[in-house]
């Protein structure tokens, strides 16, 4: 039974563990509401550490027991993945409410025991799906009703981000569309296997995943690092409808079924109300903390995308997993 704490009209006290691009968006984020005091900040890179402090007039911690010692009713972890249950573990260990960076962790076995772990303890734990909070994601959703969804494509492509080094590109990025289409659908996966390959480094950096969900909605999730510009589109057939969605730009087109004589078909534009998603998601965040509602992708949602990416892997051809490094127990703290 996870534990609700109520905090009517206090400032919420707020840490962040990682300062990369997403640690300090989470910082920024936070400095942006009027009931949030960003307590303190931490990573291993000085430079880093002293950008941020200087930048958001946030104190900086050398270490992650130091930050911990504060006084603090949430912390964001953005650390990289192979850290994610080592570093969860201690927050949990706090009795302080977490928000994750997904994926949850490296592993099905990792994510089990943070779950767990957070369930003992009653502490409250939030998976960072963003796309979830995206205002395209939940147009959409909204526009399709339950299982009329024949097929979704998503797509999502870019450069490959040098600070990323510990997993391939099926667990950082995939891990957004798994969760996604889960989320559009309202259902689990029934099949998914995937083919991948490796061309810059020792992980996989280009997979297409194919699936059936539990609804049989036929699902394809393309994905990789070597695009040189960034794409996140998805795209829904139904039987008389076929719907495109840029999570870039926040814009909709609907497009009506084909008809005769003509032939014709009608295109409908939907522009919904343009939200920083990272905003949205850290307001719901705190209002899970303030006990005002439960955690709105709690640690079981995390754990599932991972046992799905678990499958996905375990379906590669082993030619095509010659280079990539099999998920194990963590490495430790580098």
């Amino acid at each position: 039974m996870v534990r609700v704490m109520a905090y009517p009209e206090r400032i919420l006290r707020v840490g962040v563990i990682g300062l990369g691009a997403m640690g300090e968006l989470h910082v920024r984020t936070y400095c942006g509401f009027p009931d949030v005091t960003v307590v303190g900040v931490t990573d291993i890179d000085p430079d880093k550490l002293s950008k941020v402090e200087s930048q958001y007039n946030a104190p900086g911690y050398r270490s992650i027991r130091e930050l911990l010692e504060q006084p603090l009713d949430a912390v964001s972890v953005c650390v990289p993945t192979h850290l994610h249950c080592e570093v969860g573990l201690q927050v949990i260990e706090r009795r302080i409410a977490l928000l994750m960076e997904k994926p949850l962790a490296r592993t099905v076995r990792e994510g089990e025991s943070l779950v767990s772990r957070a369930r003992q303890d009653g502490v409250i734990i939030m998976v960072g799906h963003i796309e979830r909070f995206n205002p395209v994601s939940r147009h959409i959703k909204a526009l399709l009703k339950p299982d009329e969804a024949v097929s979704i494509q998503v797509n999502r492509v870019g450069p490959f981000p040098p600070r990323i080094r510990d997993v391939g590109v099926i667990t950082d990025l995939g891990a957004h569309d798994i969760d996604l289409v889960r989320f559009i659908c309202d259902s689990d996966f029934k099949h998914v296997f995937a083919v991948s390959s490796n061309n810059h480094g020792s992980h996989e950096d280009a997979a297409i995943i194919i699936a059936q969900m539990e609804s049989g909605t036929l699902a394809q999730i393309t994905t990789n690092w070597i695009t040189p510009y960034k794409s996140r589109e998805i795209r829904v057939a139904t039987r008389d409808r076929y719907i495109e969605g840029n999570l870039i730009t926040q814009q909709i087109k609907e497009y009506s079924g084909y008809s005769r004589p003509g032939p014709t078909y009608q295109v409908r534009e939907w522009y919904p109300t343009y939200k920083e998603p990272i905003k949205e998601e850290l307001t719901q965040f705190l209002s899970a903390v303030r006990g005002e509602q439960a955690s709105p992708i709690p640690g079981e949602d995390g754990l599932y995308v991972l046992t799905v990416i678990e499958r996905i892997i375990s379906s590669i051809p082993p030619t095509h997993q010659s280079h990539r490094q099999p998920m194990t127990q963590t490495d430790g703290m580098e």
